[in-house]
């Protein structure tokens, strides 16, 4: 009897270890993660306008292409002046699109995570997170990719500014994301339960 009860013990802490202490840095690392992307996504697109290069002399973004003219002022072309300089408008406005979608599915994809935390092993609930993490990895750097082949004869590799710098540290941090919850699906994917997505 006296070497079952320390037995017990060791038991009972190494599981209440694996189940509490486990699940509390697991849903850490997730909101960490979430957080994380979602203020530099949120720096880079509304803090910094979506620029990509962001100097005196120049300024080129989403919203804005602006040069240096010959009266030495910094000169915003509208949408029919950068159509004369070769840049297409279906280009801008799909990698406008397919940027400016990363916040909001990171925003659903977060508020899933913090829904899953309350709520003991979902597997439909963490499919959708991602699901909506996947999309969000494919949509940002295609429409970073096409905007910066279209406007790639005014952008140099120099003058690339930190908005830039806060987007492709978005991506890392959602491809991580998106790997560490697959792994969590492909690994617990038999004790994970099904709940339906209305379910209170």
């Amino acid at each position: 009897m006296q070497l079952k009860f320390p037995k017990n013990i060791v038991e009972f802490v190494k599981g209440l270890r694996e189940t509490t202490y486990g699940s509390c840095l697991w849903y850490l690392s997730n909101f960490s993660l979430a957080i994380g992307y979602n203020a530099l996504l949120l720096y880079a697109l509304v803090w910094e306008a979506g620029n990509i290069v962001n100097l005196p002399t120049k300024r080129i973004g989403f919203y804005n292409f602006c040069l240096w003219n010959q009266k030495a002022e910094l000169d915003c072309l509208m949408i029919k002046e950068i159509e004369k300089l070769g840049i297409s408008n279906v280009a801008l406005v799909l990698s406008r699109l397919c940027v400016y979608i990363s916040p909001v599915l990171c925003l659903f994809s977060a508020s899933t995570i913090v829904q899953q935390a309350f709520s003991s092993k979902d597997r439909d609930g963490w499919k959708l997170a991602q699901i909506l993490l996947s999309v969000t990895n494919v949509s940002l750097p295609v429409g970073l990719i096409l905007f910066i082949f279209s406007t790639q004869k005014w952008i140099q590799v120099s003058e690339l500014s930190e908005g830039f710098a806060a987007l492709v540290g978005a991506y890392i941090l959602l491809l991580l994301h998106l790997l560490i919850i697959s792994l969590y699906l492909a690994k617990y994917k038999n004790t994970l339960h099904k709940r339906p997505l209305t379910a209170a």
